[in-house]
């Protein structure tokens, strides 16, 4: 008999489990180190230089930003986004599921918002938990509706 923390064997075909809840599947799957975390990029949606839009491009830009968010998930390279509710210069944050900056650069070069000036990112190298990765299928279970 195991105790809760020893791994049980390796059986032909079926992959190393330990007793303890760890999933080794699941950490292959999320890209999780021995500790479960993994490498992202979390990006910083700053008030950029150009937010003189009418009301109407405004929302066009807000629409096509969201649109972009969507797409982002659906290829799995957007695990989380979301607005901040205060006045803050900050008006989001984006967390990329890629390697580098320079990826996370490339994929905010896509947002409308980005491009037309009404928001900048900064971006940063994190290190988070990996079940992160797992964070969209949660949230379609949870939305009744779509943004």
């Amino acid at each position: 008999m195991l105790s809760a923390c020893e791994k049980s064997t390796e059986s032909e075909g079926e992959p190393a489990v330990e007793i303890n809840g760890y999933d080794s599947l699941l950490a292959m799957e999320t890209g999780a180190d021995a500790y479960g975390m993994r490498r992202y990029v979390m990006a910083l949606l700053k008030a950029g230089p150009n937010r003189g839009q009418d009301s109407t491009e405004a929302a066009q830009l807000q629409r096509a930003h969201l649109d972009n968010i969507k797409r982002m998930a659906e290829e799995g390279k957007l695990v989380m986004a979301g607005p901040f509710f205060d006045d803050w210069e900050v008006k989001g944050i984006y967390i990329f599921a890629v390697e580098t900056v320079e990826e996370a650069e490339e994929l905010t070069k896509t947002d409308p918002a980005v491009q037309a000036g009404r928001l900048e990112m900064e971006l940063h190298p994190w290190y988070g938990s990996a079940a992160l990765m797992k964070m969209g299928e949660m949230h379609e279970k949870l939305a009744k509706e779509s943004i």
